[in-house]
């Protein structure tokens, strides 16, 4: 698949690259954060959300992203900003802002952040 002059000038073919790569961010995001983490913030769980996030995504790399007229696309695009505004925060006040296995606790010191 190559890009052709006209699809560069596409203002619906930057989007739909917009919500594809907005759409790996998420999955991507989701992947990374600990499954307990999922079930203390009281969000669904992190097979569910790569499920749903995953599927999306599939979806859109498979079939192209048009949001104009698939239903896919949008109810992906749907589930991905609930993911961003809802159960990504809530995941990162319980760890702190990291995702990963513990993270390192830079600028931290005996009594707190420094």
């Amino acid at each position: 698949m190559s890009i052709t002059y006209f699809d560069a000038l596409n203002p619906f073919w930057w989007l739909s690259v917009g919500i594809t790569l907005f759409q790996v961010f998420v999955f991507v995001d989701a992947a990374i954060r600990r499954e307990d983490a999922y079930r203390a913030a009281d969000k669904k769980t992190k097979g569910f959300w790569l499920v749903l996030l995953g599927v999306a995504l599939g979806i859109d790399l498979i079939f192209g992203a048009n949001f104009i007229g698939s239903f896919l696309t949008l109810a992906g695009l749907v589930a991905a900003i609930v993911y961003m505004v809802d159960v990504r925060p809530a995941i990162k006040a319980i760890t702190g802002g990291r995702g990963g296995k513990g993270g390192s606790n830079r600028n931290t010191g005996p009594y707190g952040p420094w």
